[in-house]
């Protein structure tokens, strides 16, 4: 299932403070695009009875059900990638063609 690492949900949890949405779900999304690479969409939300439901390090995940197939065994995670001056969000997906392993 779709995981989120510490780092990622101190930041979610953080971001809920600062924006006003605590106590609401994060939403996951993604689709495939024209060149076979996924683009992954996430925000908060309210929780809708066709959603699925779960937690992952304190945060609650809800997602749609046609978009598990493409986000199950993902991470999220919240780092700084080599050459980047600030951490970001990081999709860590072997579905997704533009996949490295992490070293």
């Amino acid at each position: 299932m779709f995981k989120v690492t510490p780092a990622a949900a101190d930041q979610i949890k953080a971001a809920t403070q600062q924006s006003g949405t605590e106590g609401m779900s994060l939403r996951m999304a993604a689709v495939t695009r024209p060149d076979g690479s996924i683009d992954y969409r996430m925000g908060f939300d309210e929780y809708q009875d066709e959603d699925i439901r779960f937690k992952s390090e304190g945060v609650e995940i809800i997602m749609e059900p046609e978009y598990i197939p493409l986000l199950d065994n993902t991470i999220l995670d919240y780092a700084r990638l080599q050459d980047e001056e600030q951490e970001q969000f990081i999709f860590i997906n072997p579905k997704d063609p533009n996949y490295q392993s992490p070293a």
